[in-house]
């Protein structure tokens, strides 16, 4: 399949977390995408920081490069706004990876846990330690970090205008950029933007007629198609209308994506019909 024209699409490893880095290097090659973002947290597979087995971060960026393919992250530092000493060694951890294997940033995953509960004062003062704690180790590896708020009720960072204020309140608007997730942007009723300081777009559908906004949660993110009920279609194109340049990258976690048979297949008409949809 060739590259759409006038956008372009990447893949999350969570399309198809049963494959390899490899694997998912060739899918990415077969549907003529040109980027991918690798996990840490898939079991099984080349998950690196966590369980570090198959190919080494080096390698993976040798693979990368070989097929032509960009690496736009590894997704990701979780609890980043949960900032201390351990946490401070694993940010570490986690940067040497994406340099190691060439990727450009690194997603910043907040405290999704009802167990958190600081204040509001603690958690801002939290945030922003954590964001001045990163800038200079992303830095000195020569990457970014992409904020991810998330729209879950429990989630300590959910605005992506409070994540904005604290990224200028330290002083760190060209080490951060933010990811808009078109489902936590749903699920948040978030209405801001913020196409300028986006770095990554994830994107998913949800075609459930049974769940609301509320009770949304990541198993019911399926690939897009024409029984998308958060209007990726609205999102995407005002992200685009708004300035936004960078890839949408796939990020389906249901279990019906993960157990397809022929996810290039499916991929390829989700590309079309999101192609479509968006009038490019």
């Amino acid at each position: 399949m060739s590259k759409p024209t006038g956008i372009d699409f990447a893949l999350n490893h969570m399309v198809a977390p049963s494959l390899p880095v490899a694997g998912l290097l060739d899918l990415a090659a077969r549907l003529g995408l040109s980027a991918i973002e690798v996990r840490n947290d898939l079991a099984g597979t080349e998950t690196m920081v966590r369980a570090p087995k198959g190919l080494s971060p080096d390698a993976i960026g040798a693979e990368a490069r070989r097929r032509g393919i960009r690496i736009l992250s590894i997704n990701g530092l979780q609890r980043f706004n949960d900032w201390g000493e351990a946490r401070a060694r694993e940010a570490a951890a986690c940067a040497r990876e994406c340099r190691a294997c060439g990727a450009e940033a690194l997603v910043l995953v907040p405290v999704n846990d009802r167990g958190f509960r600081p204040t509001a004062a603690e958690t801002a003062r939290g945030l922003r330690a954590a964001l001045k704690g990163l800038a200079p180790i992303l830095a000195d590896n020569g990457i970014l970090g992409y904020v991810e708020p998330l729209g879950f009720e429990e989630c300590s960072l959910r605005s992506k205008a409070r994540a904005i204020e604290a990224i200028d309140d330290v002083g760190e608007g060209k080490r951060f950029k933010l990811v808009h997730d078109t489902f936590h942007h749903h699920v948040a009723g978030d209405p801001a933007l913020f196409a300028e300081r986006t770095g990554l777009v994830h994107i998913s559908g949800v075609s459930d007629p049974k769940v609301d906004a509320s009770s949304m949660r990541d198993p019911h993110r399926v690939l897009i198609d024409a029984g998308d009920r958060i209007d990726n279609a609205g999102q995407i194109n005002a992200l685009l209308r708004a300035g936004y340049a960078g890839p949408l990258s796939f990020e389906p976690f249901a279990a019906s994506v993960h157990a397809c048979k022929d996810i290039g297949s499916d991929l390829e008409a989700s590309i079309r019909w999101t192609r479509q949809a968006i009038a490019l």
